[in-house]
């Protein structure tokens, strides 16, 4: 984590700004022949979309511009459109206390974590939840509070037209935002773009583009462009009428990417519950959190020459060290003599280290190292001592590019945080439910259940893991060395899930040829698009 004195004042104020095409085209779409609007920019920056209201000459009852930063309200106030009022003050503050409502709110919110927020802004943005009648988590993010805050300044019948992270399709700390969303709007339109739009911060963004009409109805869509440019070309009228029903059970908006038969197969097979959640075979938790890898965790050289034979213990700390679905412990030791990091230095208390001169030294030289005084070590009662040393069953990858992968731990190896640990239940078993995992519908639901990263990561935690579709049957073991063959052997997935898709959807679950054709669609679509961003 950046401390505060170690963050630019860029991004303490999260001040990233719109490009006029952007802005322009949010402008287009909410006017659209309206007139005589009230509106609201809850955070106007240096004033790019004043600017693009003053080029389109469009016509309005008053604009009220909110800025934090004072030097930056100046410049909003020196485009000098009428009927304006630029306010410099916070908008959570604004928001508390306001009796004006709106029309229409625009805007691109800043993007600063919690931890930045002064006391007075953990305090009102605290109070615009409890206002919306939402549980307000310390996770949540600045642009969060803006939008329910923002919603709760329009009148009965308005729109929000905002630039926002692409996390709001899919990080839990937005699932409140998300339900809030579909609830309070009865349109909601989601444009996304296949290149970065602010490239310099790696940051995904989307327009989130929603009104509000009074009427009984709550649709969503989702439009995927090349690139910012395609705006200019995008008619708005393909905004009008969004088609998908809203799923308020969904807690993720990465559902509205599909088409709506595809949508519906997904929760047909959900609502039938003839196949389970991977939570209903097994547990998963975080794998160890040692807080510094790289004292922790060593390669066979450094164990040699402290002498830390009897303080290492075996582990797989990257996906790069696991060739298949079974990690033997043949592949730790084919790592080992790589120089991987391939031991846990698991240390005892002080106390027990008198005999072990070199082991010391290495603690010593840790303490040089200031290892001692991160936030991790320096909570534990004996710093060296690394907390929750479990081995686990199988191993899940946390971060992952072609799909993520379940593994066995054969070699009863140790993991850090970079995997997670999955403990098997007592109604499995871990071949088969290993095997049970490789098929399509299961990574269209990885995908489904977790978020995406620069760079075309895909990001699970265990709860998200634990949400996965898994169509788990005892003889599905059967298919366990045929799939570690084939990932060892680095195959293309597809051919092995060609087999897996035949045997386990089709013979064991019943499913017909069409509906493995639109699992495997999903699949395909879903990562695609990811991998797309790390291109």
């Amino acid at each position: 984590m950046k401390l505060i004195k170690d963050t630019s004042e860029t991004k303490l104020r999260g001040g990233f700004y719109t490009p006029n095409i952007i802005a322009a085209f949010i402008l287009k779409w909410a006017f659209n022949n309206h007139k005589n609007m009230d509106i609201l920019e809850p955070s106007c920056g240096d004033g790019v979309f004043l600017e693009e209201i003053q080029k389109g000459c469009y016509k309005y009852n008053s604009i009220t511009a909110i800025e934090f930063d004072a030097t930056e309200a100046n410049k909003a106030r020196n485009i000098n459109l009428s009927d304006t009022q630029v306010i410099h003050s916070d908008f959570h503050d604004f928001c508390i206390n306001t009796k004006k409502k709106f029309d229409l709110i625009i805007g691109n919110p800043p993007y600063i974590r919690y931890q930045y927020f002064d006391k007075q802004q953990q305090k009102f943005a605290a109070e615009i939840f409890n206002k919306a009648n939402l549980k307000y988590s310390k996770l949540t993010n600045a642009w969060v509070s803006f939008v329910i805050g923002s919603s709760l300044l329009l009148k009965d019948q308005g729109k929000i037209g905002f630039v926002l992270p692409a996390e709001i399709l899919q990080v839990s700390y937005a699932q409140t935002l998300r339900e809030f969303l579909a609830h309070f709007y009865n349109k909601i339109n989601i444009v996304s773009f296949k290149k970065l739009v602010f490239p310099d911060i790696q940051q995904e963004v989307v327009l989130l583009l929603c009104e509000k009409n009074k009427s009984q109805t709550h649709l969503i869509e989702h439009l995927e462009l090349r690139d910012a440019n395609e705006l200019n070309k995008l008619d708005v009228s393909r905004l009008k009428s969004p088609n998908k029903k809203i799923d308020f059970k969904s807690n993720k908006w990465t559902f509205y990417f599909l088409e709506q038969k595809e949508i519906d197969f997904l929760e047909n097979i959900q609502k039938s519950q003839k196949i389970l959640k991977l939570g209903k075979y097994a547990k998963v938790e975080v794998g160890i959190t040692t807080g510094s890898n790289p004292f922790f965790t060593v390669p066979l050289s450094t164990v040699q020459e402290y002498e830390l034979e009897n303080y290492a213990k075996p582990l797989v700390g990257r996906s790069v060290q696991v060739p298949g679905i079974i990690f033997t412990k043949k592949d730790w030791q084919k790592n080992k003599e790589k120089e991987a990091r391939t031991h846990l230095l698991v240390f005892p208390k002080m106390v027990d280290l008198n005999k072990s001169t070199k082991a010391k030294n290495y603690i010593a030289w840790g303490e040089k190292q200031k290892i001692n005084e991160g936030y991790k070590c320096r909570i534990r009662d004996e710093w060296q001592i690394v907390p929750s040393l479990r081995i686990s069953d199988a191993l899940f990858i946390r971060r992952n590019n072609l799909f993520p992968k379940l593994i066995i731990n054969e070699a009863n190896a140790y993991t850090t945080d970079t995997m997670h640990r999955v403990t098997i239940n007592s109604n499995a078993e871990i071949k088969a439910l290993t095997a049970s995992y490789y098929n399509s519908l299961s990574l269209a639901f990885s995908e489904i259940c977790g978020r995406s990263h620069g760079g075309g990561v895909l990001e699970l935690m265990p709860s998200e893991v634990e949400e996965i579709l898994l169509p788990y049957h005892p003889n599905n073991a059967d298919l366990l060395p045929e799939i570690d063959k084939g990932i060892r052997a680095k195959k293309d997935i597809n051919e092995i899930l060609a087999i897996t898709n035949q045997k386990i959807l089709k013979e064991i679950f019943g499913f017909s040829n069409l509906e493995i054709k639109i699992a495997d669609k999903i699949w395909k679509k879903l990562s695609k698009r990811r991998l797309n961003r790390g291109k």
